[in-house]
């Protein structure tokens, strides 16, 4: 069989050749090679009939209600401005394989697009008398109608299936909406450093092409000075994180669902941790129990899922994934569901393999329980990230102290100068949490840190004990122990609420929840 495709091949290939690249590509130029391609003209006549006009049914997106308030604040703070706001072009992952789009989040939170319906798209905000006029710049459709239907692996919906357009673009978000190839005279129009010109700003680091195209725009009307121009930048990336400070109606109902989810997404691990018990890489089946919910109730997972059991517990980004989860040990799994407005979950809980917690390992758990609930308490309204940070790092140098571990009394360890507690808890504890995992991280540190919690604000609190197996600081008893737990917390007028209360956290709940979820994985595998 291979020897006919062969010989068909080379037959094909011999009449392609009257269409093959001429002179402009000299023999011995690299080409794509992955598949042969039809150019006759009758197969593109043929292609160009005998479709179906059935059109894809568009409805408003639900965030659409929420983005004119977030674009009018965008558009007070930056008066007279074209601001450039690009949802980023697929990544490659390898030769000719991207990783899935996911467009950047301060572009999905002005316009409310999720997904990758817009992988190329730009979001313009050009200024007028009165404010700014919202404009998104999109590719037309590829659909049956145009040969890139079938030629342009990118756009063509032979290739990608249906996608959104202008018209689509434009009843999805309530959003002006024009074709992509009119971008650079739109952001062009009028720039310059007279009075009365228009100033363009751009969040530089998320699509090359168009960060070069407002530059050289910039350029060529008077912007000369690249440090002024990046510093303007900045700015415009600054404003767009800090302005995701404070979560509207629409965004907390979205972190609700994703909690939800992850809720499910560790459900159906804790199904599948009887069965995987001593199996090599069983890590990595009880990331596949997570990541399939992830995608069945969601867009994805909201960051890397670890899964770390025993002695990859201790490392804190563990992500291999690749270990073997024995009875008896500690299994920490931290994970989220991202679902399709793009917000994600955070969470983290730490599980004992057998079904039970010995008294030993109730004893690290509670520690790490009680610095959590300290955190929570110390979170109010016009409290900070710091008041969290010094609540949990507390809890945990007095335990430390108490087992004999810590080297020095607890008020030295605690002052800026000791610190060592933080040998066995060394990341922070608390950081917002939304449309990234680690939202508005571009934030001034003053605006962030430095800055009061306010109602409405989504974050994590996450303390830990990190006992790395290799540590000689430490008793034999403790090494190759890790555990954390991490909720998710929205501050509210009246104090702080735990949006992931759902989550059993508790020793005799976790048990408790344990027993049910082996019992249902038996039931299904019966």
């Amino acid at each position: 069989m291979s020897e006919v495709i062969t010989q068909q091949d080379k037959q094909y290939e011999a009449r392609e050749e009257a269409n093959a690249p001429g002179d402009d590509q000299p023999m011995g130029d690299r080409v794509n090679n992955r598949s042969l391609r039809p150019r006759s003209e009758a197969f593109v006549e043929f292609m160009s009939t005998g479709w179906d006009d059935d059109e894809p049914a568009v409805e408003r997106l639900e965030a659409a209600a929420y983005t004119p308030a977030r674009l009018k604040a965008l558009s007070e703070a930056f008066p007279g401005e074209r601001l450039v706001i690009p949802a980023g072009q697929p990544k490659v992952r390898n030769n000719d394989c991207d990783y899935m789009f996911r467009p950047d989040s301060a572009f999905s939170y002005y316009t409310g697009l999720g997904q990758d319906y817009e992988a190329g798209s730009v979001l313009v905000l050009d200024p007028t008398a009165d404010g700014h006029t919202p404009q998104l710049f999109v590719a037309p459709r590829a659909n049956h109608y145009t040969t890139d239907f079938f030629n342009d692996p990118h756009y063509g919906e032979y290739w990608v299936g249906p996608r959104a357009g202008l018209d689509e673009m434009a009843a999805m978000t309530g959003i002006e909406t024009h074709d992509l190839a009119q971008l650079e005279d739109a952001l062009g129009k009028d720039v310059g450093t007279e009075a009365g010109a228009v100033r363009l700003r751009v969040i530089a680091n998320v699509d090359p092409g168009v960060t070069a195209m407002v530059d050289r725009l910039r350029a060529e009307h008077g912007f000369d000075d690249p440090d002024a121009t990046a510093a303007d930048d900045d700015r415009l990336y600054e404003f767009s994180s800090e302005a995701r400070m404070e979560k509207d109606d629409y965004e907390v109902e979205q972190v609700r669902r994703a909690v939800e989810a992850t809720k499910h997404g560790f459900d159906n691990i804790l199904r599948k941790l009887p069965e995987a018990l001593g199996k090599p890489r069983s890590e990595r089946m009880l990331e596949g129990a997570f990541n399939a919910v992830s995608r069945e109730e969601g867009n994805t997972v909201g960051y890397d899922t670890i899964i770390a059991s025993g002695p990859h517990a201790p490392i804190l980004h563990w992500m291999r994934n690749t270990g073997t989860v024995e009875s008896g040990d500690l299994l920490l799994i931290d994970a989220g569901v991202e679902v399709d407005s793009l917000y994600t979950a955070d969470i983290t809980r730490t599980f004992p393999t057998s079904g039970r917690f010995t008294d030993f390992q109730k004893k690290l758990y509670q520690a790490v329980l009680d610095s959590q609930q300290a955190g929570f308490e110390a979170a109010r309204p016009g409290a900070t990230y710091s008041d969290i940070h010094h609540a949990c790092m507390r809890v945990i140098a007095e335990r430390l102290h108490d087992w004999g571990i810590l080297p020095v009394d607890v008020e030295e360890s605690l002052s800026p100068e000791g610190q060592q507690h933080r040998r066995w808890l060394a990341c922070g504890v608390a950081h917002h949490l939304g449309l990234d995992v680690h939202d508005c991280a571009q934030a001034r540190y003053e605006s962030y840190q430095g800055a009061e919690i306010r109602p409405g604000m989504i974050f994590t609190i996450e303390p830990g004990l990190y006992f790395r197996e290799d540590d000689l600081m430490i008793p034999p008893e403790y090494r190759g122990i890790g555990i954390r737990i991490e909720d998710d917390v929205l501050m509210t007028e009246d104090g702080p609420e735990w949006i992931s209360a759902g989550i059993p956290k508790q020793i005799d709940d976790v048990e408790a929840w344990m027993a049910a979820m082996a019992k249902e994985g038996a039931h299904a595998d019966a």
